[in-house]
């Protein structure tokens, strides 16, 4: 299969050096993968990812993912692939790509549990669990955005949760955001996939008009101190989750090139570090010991005793974008969650 030409551009290969064959991966439900092999000058290999996608959803899909590995990768460096960048075919202007370093995950494990299993030795430490490097992205302050003065709540272009293409506008508080860009839009997502629902419509409303502000609102969230926004993977189910390595990379080098736990298909945006858990909660798979010292590196926030309500209140997005996705069960799973929300903090 021949490489085209504005990927070997944007890598600087040599053609006549350089295939690509089909690889399996994740993310877009149309979208192909592949591995580029190229030999460098010491007659070495050296192996990229690319994802392959034809029409707007795609180049949509391929611009967030790049910008997610991009600000997950410049916090926690051997968290995920770094993406080398993303446009059209030359061959082909309606087919897109996405070109990130090769993760290689030959040979993973189990390492949802806790601590990363992964050995030290004399020469190289252990390298850092996923708890600990998902605390030090949770720790990592959003940027300012251009135009403002301040972080804010958003990202600075579209990214995809699964297949929907998610509504990242800025907002000043997280409240806002919350409502507004996640309920409220994968509300009509929703309806227009599966047609008008009174019900689910009457409960995300009240979710997000009274539910949300009770949680979330600006002065109640964090006490005094509030919160403030922080990068997110958006979609870390444990299937986005695993154990792996990139070769001649400083991060996975300086640990003995060991395989580490990683994360990959992103969906990111700047927002309450919480967020993340609604998805991980939803779909399980994150240990005892997992959850044990992430927490002992991010504290739950205050007030602590409206943390699992919080979680559910942030797992409740994903049940409405399976269903918007979907259809199906989810929306039982949407409006339970819901009901109890809206019992407990709905008043007034």
């Amino acid at each position: 299969m021949k490489v085209d030409e504005a990927v070997l551009k944007l890598l600087s290969l040599d053609p006549a050096k350089t295939t690509v064959s089909s690889h399996g991966g994740g993310g877009m439900s149309s979208a192909s993968t592949s591995r580029i092999s190229t030999e460098l000058a010491d007659g070495r290999t050296k192996n990229y990812f690319m994802k392959t996608g034809r029409g707007e959803d795609a180049r949509v899909m391929f611009e967030g993912e790049h910008a997610s590995l991009s600000a997950i990768h410049a916090a926690v460096p051997s968290l995920c692939p770094n993406s080398l960048g993303w446009g059209q075919f030359a061959s082909n202007p309606a087919t897109s790509f996405l070109v990130t370093d090769f993760l290689d995950l030959s040979g993973r494990a189990s390492l949802l549990g806790g601590p990363s299993s992964s050995s030290s030795s004399a020469k190289h430490p252990r390298p850092p669990s996923l708890a600990r490097k998902l605390a030090q992205l949770h720790s990592c302050p959003a940027p300012v955005p251009p135009g403002r003065d301040r972080p804010a709540y958003g990202f600075p272009v579209t990214t995809c949760c699964g297949d929907t293409p998610q509504d990242n506008g800025y907002a000043d508080g997280w409240a806002e955001f919350y409502a507004e860009r996640r309920l409220r839009f994968i509300l009509g997502r929703s309806e227009a996939s599966n047609g008008p629902d009174a019900e689910l419509g009457r409960l995300v409303e009240a979710t997000a008009g009274k539910v949300v502000p009770r949680l979330l609102g600006e002065g109640h969230l964090g006490g005094a101190e509030g919160i403030r926004p922080v990068v997110v993977h958006g979609d870390l189910w444990s299937g986005n989750a695993s154990r792996g390595r990139v070769d001649g990379v400083a991060a996975f080098d300086e640990y003995g090139g060991v395989p580490q736990d990683v994360v990959f298909d992103p969906s990111a945006c700047y927002a309450h570090s919480e967020y993340e858990l609604g998805i991980m909660r939803m779909f399980g798979g994150f240990g005892a010991a997992f959850w044990r010292e992430y927490h002992e590196l991010v504290p739950k926030t205050e007030p602590v005793g409206e943390y699992e309500d919080r979680v559910r209140l942030y797992e409740l997005y994903h049940h409405l974008n399976h269903h918007a996705l979907f259809g199906g069960g989810y929306r039982s799973g949407a409006v339970s969650i819901m009901k109890d929300l809206v019992r407990k903090y709905g008043k007034g």
